[in-house]
């Protein structure tokens, strides 16, 4: 993670968005009113599907459970008829 302020981002801009793109670095900028980050839009996309995903109520404690079942309790499914 870089931190820079936005002086020395407005210098270096297409750098720090580089980075973040292809390196997946996370850009911390500050202001005088704050601080703002910079992140890929792959990073992005990732963090809004884990916030979706952690809202739906019971789906955490499904996977936990899911999780602690042995294989040999599981038992196989074939979608395909599942989802006539």
């Amino acid at each position: 993670m870089s931190i820079t302020n936005a002086t020395t981002l407005r210098k270096n801009l297409f750098g720090y968005l580089d980075a973040a793109a292809a390196n997946d670095e996370k850009i911390i900028v500050t202001t005088k009113n704050g601080a703002v980050a910079i992140v890929s839009e792959e990073y992005l996309r990732s963090l809004e599907e884990t916030c979706y995903i952690s809202g739906i109520p019971g789906l955490s404690e499904s996977i936990v459970e899911g999780l602690k079942t042995p294989v040999s309790d599981c038992v196989e499914i074939d979608w395909k008829d599942e989802l006539k």
